[in-house]
């Protein structure tokens, strides 16, 4: 009779296993493992799907210069043949970011220049997205003079004040991913590129402080004041795009 019984439990405990797993229409239900992906992904804003600048604007200017284009799901930077003096071709998100990760890929031209701001803030004192806006570099190691100056200028240091760790760029014509982390909450940001972390930093604290007092930034007004600010991409003058852009705020 015992034996029975417990026969009897195990058959309803499968069967209720089985009931817990399905849904009505009969389908088995995802299980909390296989939907964490998915949930991971929602996490994501996408900030640039390859088709439109929606949600992008000049630097201190209404739409988007028509230096800028969207060419095979990038969104592409061409220096004008002529460039009016006090010129600027700088892009900004039209939202304002504070705790993150930024995800990105950049290809940059032979020799060129540009950069991933974030903390900018748009008002009439400042002319560009530099000076309020510490900087991620984006480089052509090889060949613009930059890499030349020292490595926090080479691709993917915090420019002017930490460098990579190692260089890890992909040759010129091909595609760089990068992340950038940005943690005022923790006090803490990080660079990964090509799957390499290649720097961490400290954030809105005394050791930030002491940093920019020993870069160029020294005494600038504003510069990396704002902790809630905009994402940036540099007009430096060369040839660069950038696409797949998303940001998971945290």
């Amino acid at each position: 009779m015992r034996k029975l019984t417990l026969l009897a439990c195990c058959f309803f405990a499968v069967i209720a296993c089985k009931e817990n797993k399905e849904t009505p229409s009969g389908e088995v239900a995802e299980s909390a493992e296989t939907a964490t992906p998915e949930n991971e992904a929602s996490d994501w804003i996408v900030l640039f799907d390859g088709t439109s600048f929606d949600g992008w604007k000049g630097y201190n200017q209404e739409g988007v210069p028509d230096t800028w284009s969207i060419e095979e799901g990038a969104m592409v930077f061409t220096p004008p043949a002529e460039r009016p003096e006090g010129a600027s071709y700088n892009l900004v998100t039209e939202s304002k970011f504070e705790n993150f990760v930024l995800s990105l890929e950049w290809q940059i031209s032979e020799g060129g220049n540009s950069g991933v701001f974030w903390g900018v803030e748009e008002l009439e004192q400042f002319g560009q997205p530099y000076q309020t806006g510490p900087e991620i570099q984006v480089l052509d190691n090889e060949k613009h003079p930059d890499a030349k100056a020292g490595t926090t200028h080479q691709a993917g240091a915090l420019y002017d004040m930490i460098a990579p760790s190692e260089d890890v760029t992909r040759p010129v014509g091909e595609w760089n991913t990068m992340e950038i982390t940005i943690d005022y909450a923790g006090e803490t940001g990080k660079v990964v590129m090509n799957g390499t972390e290649l720097l961490t930093f400290p954030l809105g604290n005394d050791a930030w402080d002491a940093m920019v007092a020993d870069s160029k930034f020294d005494g600038w007004e504003g510069f990396g004041q704002y902790h809630e600010g905009k994402i940036g991409l540099q007009d430096h003058g060369d040839r660069v795009a950038f696409r797949n852009i998303k940001i998971k705020p945290l």
